[in-house]
């Protein structure tokens, strides 16, 4: 027996090698899939700020910020119903659709933080270049650490809340302008709009990761579900608007294209993608890799706002964005990458 015991173990072994290394080939595969999709969303954030600037005539917006936010969530609505038409086709076991009411009521309390949050963007950019969009929009990368932790109680180690507070800093930094006597480089409620903003995304961000990952629902039944519920609110809050003001500019539904040029729509397009984009992030990975990924697009934002705007780059600038890739490469460290595989086996 003692001579055959050794046989048995051996299958065991190589099955358990085997069942190893099958799961780090997933999730080698998951983490390219991940950074693809994190690439893609980098490019359309920094699509959003340039292509919000370059819709102004006049330095101003000649259409409804609330109609662009209601045409974008519409879009969304569409393109999410007929993916999960798709899907319930090929697969209805597959994508699984959960309809009783204490999921389904989860779902209208992000679309009402998006609606706020979304308008704020575009009188945010109204007080700041879109370079400087983009660097204090990435405060949001320190409230979703904060509600990581306190909402979601998200372990978060010393190392990841200094990678944090690195990036607060070197957003920070990239803001000061010493020239001609100026300390700050955008107007008190550029800043007020910033950290607005950040707070809200955070939270929104934290909050449909959890509803979208608290059971195994099919993501473009819950997009439908989130766009759904986005429309309407948007739909409600354009009226109530015209409503507030006596319908001095007429009702915004008789002509709800007022203003609109290419780059307008494009700006729907954009926006609309680039919710997609996120929802997949939010049901596939986190609000981490979202926030990073958005704070990467300044890097293309810097450079396309040197051609189309004639944006000059200082060295604070430069200082902020190199403080805030250290940020991200401390954040996602590994052990072995900080001490050396030998020493990260012993820890």
């Amino acid at each position: 027996p003692s001579a055959r015991s050794p046989l048995r173990r051996a299958p065991r072994s190589c099955c358990w090698a085997s069942a190893r290394s099958v799961a780090a080939t997933l999730c080698s595969r998951r983490r390219s899939c991940w950074a693809a999709v994190a690439v893609l969303l980098t490019c359309m954030a920094c699509m959003q700020g340039l292509l919000t600037t370059a819709s102004k005539v006049n330095g101003g917006y000649e259409y409804r910020f609330g109609v662009v936010v209601f045409l974008a969530e519409g879009l969304k609505l569409l393109i999410a119903a007929q993916l999960l038409r798709g899907a319930r086709r090929r697969d209805p076991a597959g994508n699984p659709m959960t309809r009783d009411f204490k999921t389904m009521v989860m779902f209208p309390v992000p679309s009402v933080i998006y609606l706020v949050q979304n308008n704020i963007q575009f009188v945010f950019l109204t007080y700041v270049d879109p370079t400087s969009y983009q660097i204090l929009g990435n405060l949001k990368i320190v409230t979703t650490g904060l509600f990581f932790f306190f909402f979601l109680k998200r372990e978060m180690t010393r190392l990841k809340w200094i990678a944090l507070l690195l990036l607060l800093v070197g957003a920070t930094t990239s803001q000061l302008n010493t020239c001609g006597g100026k300390v700050l480089n955008a107007p008190a409620m550029g800043y007020a709009m910033g950290v607005a903003s950040a707070c809200l995304s955070a939270f929104a961000a934290v909050y449909t990761e959890y509803i979208m990952k608290r059971n195994n629902d099919c993501l473009h039944w819950q997009n439908a579900q989130l766009y759904f519920f986005g429309t309407v609110f948007n739909f409600l809050n354009l009226t109530a608007a015209d409503l507030r003001q006596g319908f001095s500019d007429g009702f915004w539904l008789l002509d709800p294209f007022r203003g609109f040029s290419g780059v307008t729509w494009c700006v729907v397009a954009n926006l609309a993608l680039t919710g997609l984009v996120i929802s997949w992030i939010m049901k596939n990975a986190d609000s981490i890799v979202k926030v990073y990924a958005t704070s990467l697009s300044m890097f293309l934002t810097m450079l396309v706002s040197v051609w189309l705007f004639e944006f000059q780059p200082n060295l604070q600038l430069v200082l902020g964005i190199t403080t805030a890739c250290s940020s991200l490469q401390l954040y996602y460290m590994r052990p072995s990458d900080m001490f050396g595989r030998d020493a990260a086996d012993k820890h």
